[in-house]
Parts: structure tokens; sequence; C-alpha cells
């Protein structure tokens, strides 16, 4: 990009689109050629429940991860890759297509959508795929449960694109990323952080079916409302496989209630079915059938402008978690305890642990007016009750993954 070009683009990527422009130049003595975004995704509700055919309410955030790219001179039939976020560089053979490889590396998930897209695009995709120099940088927190894989996964499947003119269907292309972390990371991820990535609006959550794959935007317009995101900075390891443990209670509950379909079962039936589900099963029921429901009326809540009501569907989602589901933890419980000491006289509706849990993120909706002090309450209380140092950042729902050049 030229210093101009550079200039001239504005927005939330501004910073982050001139210093990777700037360092692609300094490394290769000339421009990129293309420039793409993804973003990660907050979910404001609908936990765990994503691979129990429910709803999810997720919005894109305005956190990227940004590619640059432009032909080399090389000629090998070879992308490098280098991150600058992690200092590491790859090379990936075009003349084959990638193979998965255990354990996964951090440009795994680059080679499962490259993966994909030559698979696609058949036997022309020796001719249609250059060699390359691929520089990518991302302020999407890692480890934090904001789908930073997600948003490598879309914003390589939109160069691609761009690189070979092959437009994909926008459900296309979520689900050759949610492949790509499937075969190529090992990761059995639903459709939410993909399907987040791609369709992101700004000014709009997302209701998911997770069903159907039917996807509704539910406007978020009031600029009196911000979405605070907490990271604990923790991730407990947790050595049980307790995610598909969790999928696995819940498939045997279902099937001992006789449905095919957790969208098929109401409280009143698993009431019923309390001592032949047993304790775990049936605190596990009760989330899933639970959390399906506060998800739903959380987006009505939403489009009623209904805040009050919306952050209560945030606290009992996370008490759910916690106690029901058992995958919240210490730090995540404190922070929401903050939140709710902080209230609805301090600027606090709601708040919840966001993503897989074990650590990661709470999501909190406050008054717009109240972030910066709602913010610093809860980091002081939170760094001085645990002795570590958090990270927040407020967020409007953002524009999904684009070309920018």
């Amino acid at each position: 990009m030229t210093s101009q070009e550079i200039n001239s683009y504005t927005g939330p990527l501004a910073d982050l689109v001139q210093r990777l422009a700037e360092t692609f130049i300094a490394e290769n003595s000339s421009p990129p050629e293309w420039i793409v975004a993804a973003p990660g995704r907050v979910n404001l509700i609908g936990e765990h429940i994503d691979y129990n055919d429910g709803f999810v309410l997720p919005m894109a955030i305005e956190r990227y991860i940004v590619i640059a790219a432009a032909k080399s001179d090389s000629d090998e039939a070879v992308v490098n890759l280098r991150s600058v976020n992690m200092d590491q560089v790859a090379q990936l053979d075009l003349t084959k297509v990638p193979e998965p490889s255990l354990p996964p590396k951090w440009h795994s998930y680059i080679e499962g959508v490259f993966a994909g897209f030559m698979k696609k695009i058949g036997a022309d995709a020796s001719s249609k795929l250059p060699a390359m120099n691929l520089l990518l940088e991302s302020n999407v927190p890692l480890g934090g449960g904001l789908s930073s894989s997600a948003a490598l996964e879309v914003a390589t499947a939109t160069l691609l694109e761009a690189v070979t003119g092959v437009a994909m269907g926008l459900d296309e292309k979520a689900l050759l990323c949610q492949k790509a972390e499937h075969d190529f990371a090992g990761v059995p991820c639903g459709i939410m952080d993909q399907f987040s990535s791609v369709f992101g609006q700004e000014n709009a959550f997302m209701l998911l079916d997770c069903r159907s794959q039917e996807l509704k935007h539910v406007p978020f317009s009031s600029d009196n409302i911000s979405v605070l995101i907490t990271n604990t900075n923790v991730k407990h390891e947790l050595s049980g496989g307790e995610y598909g443990q969790r999928r696995s209670q819940c498939d045997s509950a279902l099937k001992k209630l006789g449905a095919d379909s957790w969208r098929n079962v109401t409280m009143a039936q698993v009431e019923a079915a309390k001592d032949q589900l047993g304790d775990v099963e049936f605190r596990r029921a009760r989330h899933v059938v639970t959390e399906i429901d506060r998800t739903w009326k959380a987006a009505k809540a939403i489009e009623s402008g209904q805040w009050d009501e919306l952050g209560e569907m945030m606290y009992a989602s996370h008490a759910s978690l916690k106690d029901d589901y058992e995958v919240s933890c210490e730090e995540l419980d404190l922070l929401v305890e903050l939140a709710n000491s902080i209230g609805s006289q301090g600027g606090v509706y709601g708040s919840r642990m966001t993503g897989g849990g074990f650590g990661g993120c709470t999501v909190t909706l406050v008054e717009s007016t109240k972030v910066a002090e709602v913010t610093a309450e809860m980091e002081k209380q939170y760094q001085e009750k645990t002795g570590i140092e958090p990270h927040s950042f407020a967020s409007r729902p953002a524009i999904g993954a684009h070309r920018i050049k």
C-alpha cells in the first residue's frame, strides 16, 4: 500500500492495517497486492449448546486478524508465511494438497484452509495459486475464547478468494473453515465461530440456529449500551477430556429421554426423567434446555431494548454453566460477582462467562458512559483478589471478513 492508501483507510482496523502494510514493505521491498481482515467473536449468550442443536447469539468484535500478501519472485511453488505476533515462519508447498500433521502447529489452520480450497478448485489449483509471501498480524487476544483460530481460517479463505477470483458462498466459506479446524487442528468445534467471523455485521448480533444453520441478524442500534469483554488471563489445563465428556453426557441424556433433538425436549420431561438420568446427566440436560430457551428470549429482549431482562438472563446463564454444566472456574466466577456487585446503579446490566470455560473471558453489558469506571473497578478488585492482571476492552458488533485491498 502507498502512504496515501494507508492514510485513507479509517475505522477500528486503521492502526493494524497501516502497521502491517509498512512491515510488509520493509520485509519485501514492495507493497502487498492484497490485504484482508477477519474478526474474532464474543458470544453474548448460548454456551455449550451449539453442538446440542441450540441457538447462539454472538457478535463479531472489533479485533481482527489481518493478512497482507503479494506474489513472490520464487521459482518454487511455495507460500512463505510469517506471523508477526509469534515471530515464526513456515512454508507451504503448492504442488500438493496439504495433509494434517500432529501435533497441530500455528500454521495448521492456514494449511487446512488451503487444503479445502485447493480441493474445491481442483486441477486448476496450481495455476490459480501463485507463489506468495504472506504476513499476518492479529489484535484478537490469544487463548481468551474469542476465536482467534476461526479468524485466522476465515481471513485465509478470504485471501484465497481475492488471489484467485474464485468467490465462495458465505455458508460455504464458513463450513470450509470449520472443516479445516476439525481436520488440521483436531478440534471438533461447532459452526458458531466461523459463521460469526464470516457473517458479522456492524451494530447487529447474530442469532444462529445451530440445527438448521439459519442465521438472523438482531439489530443492536443503541449507542447507550456497550459490550465489555474481560480476560481473566488464566486457562486451566484439564486432564479429563472435559469437552468430550460433556458432549457424551448430553448425548447419553438425550437418548434416555427418547428424543432426537434437544429442541424437542421440555424441562417437564427432564424433571420427569430425573431418576433415570442420574444427578450429572440431569444437570447437563437442565443446562441445555434452559440455555436454549434463554438464548431465544435474549434475542427478543435485544429487539425490544429490555436490557434489565437481558442482564438477568446473562446472570442465569452463568449460574447454569457454573453449577449444572460445571465449566466455569474461580476467576470467571469472581469477575461475574464483581460485575453483579457494581450492579445496575453502577451501570452494569448483566455478566457471564463466554466461550468454552475453565478460564478465558467474561462478557458484561454496561452503560456506555460507565464503561471506563466499571472497567477500572473490576480490574482493580480482580487483581487485588487474584494477583493476576486482567485485560479488558469494549466493543460494538463489527463487520465480518472482508477484503481491504
